[in-house]
């Protein structure tokens, strides 16, 4: 074989992979969707609006008694409110559950360049919570919501009756993250690559990688996660940061809360193994463990009902609102 023909051949090669991959590129290019489209395709009675200025405007759901306990409510990195209406559904008989949209995330419209920061948007639940005049409450996340959650009871304990962390973000991720769209965010082409595309199939190869029953991860499911991200704005700020990117939480800093805190952990979680939740148990002076066998990383949305009761247990044992 011929030098010649052997390099001729090695660029034919190229340009196919190079014409499949634009073909691959324009096939699941997706551009965002009108806000308002999004907006009245999912509303509800309980779906509320506030704007905070500077083209903040953050999306929540405000169900339940107005007197009652108040919970708020905050989702993992790329999911929304919708993962809490299991929850919602259960708990909002006897409490007042707030659902709220982070930044990048559901239907909250925020100004371009906002980045994904733990404390900032600890403090912009702060904001929230002080604007709509909430008494103090108990706060829950999921993932990287838990990551804020803990955050802002080093923040501002004042304003909370107790925290609950869902299998919360805060120690190192795992190198061998099941994730293969969390793989991609960490190099920069990756999060060029995404930001302009129809994120579908990693979606649902990521949700079905972290929870234990398989058949959850529906197509409604993962056509209502796709969907949100096209809302504008959106996915430059979710590219604002990689999960597991920030700096981890120690366990001297974690001494230091002294919110009553329930910890509830999937023993499947493959994304923040159980180990990650011994530790925060372990960390947290008042707080206490719950383990859910076969449940990986989304317990609110693989047991909603057996996970709202635990939180409900563990509301009503806190000492009255001032």
């Amino acid at each position: 074989m011929s030098l010649k023909f052997l390099a001729f051949t090695v660029l034919t090669l190229l340009l196919i992979l190079v014409a499949a991959a634009l073909a691959a590129f324009l096939w699941l290019r997706a551009p965002d969707l009108p806000a308002a489209s999004l907006e009245a395709r999912w509303a509800t009675p309980a779906d509320r609006y506030l704007d905070l200025g500077g083209g903040l405007r953050l999306h929540y759901r405000d169900e339940g008694p107005a007197g009652a306990p108040v919970l708020v409510l905050l989702h993992g990195y790329g999911d929304s409110h919708a993962t809490w209406e299991g929850w919602a559904g259960a708990l909002k008989a006897g409490h007042r559950v707030i659902s709220l949209d982070l930044p990048g995330h559901g239907l909250t419209a925020a100004p371009a360049g906002t980045v994904l920061d733990r404390e900032a948007l600890a403090q912009l639940v702060v904001r929230f919570a002080d604007a709509i005049k909430l008494p103090p409450y108990v706060l829950a996340g999921n993932s990287m919501g838990g990551g804020v959650a803990w955050q802002l009871g080093l923040l501002a304990p004042q304003t909370l009756r107790g925290l609950v962390l869902v299998d919360a973000a805060g120690w190192p991720m795992p190198a061998a993250t099941p994730s293969l769209a969390f793989r991609i965010l960490a190099h920069p082409w990756g999060r060029a690559l995404l930001e302009r595309i129809d994120n579908r199939p990693l979606i649902r190869q990521g949700l079905t990688a972290q929870v234990g029953d398989k058949s959850l991860i529906t197509d409604e499911l993962v056509d209502r996660w796709a969907l949100y991200q096209r809302y504008p704005g959106h996915r430059p700020i979710l590219m604002s940061a990689a999960p597991g990117a920030q700096a981890p939480v120690t366990a001297e800093r974690l001494a230091g809360l002294h919110v009553p805190t329930l910890v509830l952990w999937g023993e499947l979680d493959p994304l923040l193994p159980l180990d990650q939740g011994r530790r925060f148990a372990e960390a947290i002076v008042a707080s206490q463990l719950i383990v859910y066998a076969g449940v990986g990383h989304l317990p609110q949305r693989e047991i909603p009902q057996r996970s709202a009761a635990d939180v409900a247990t563990f509301v009503a044992r806190l000492p009255a609102s001032p």
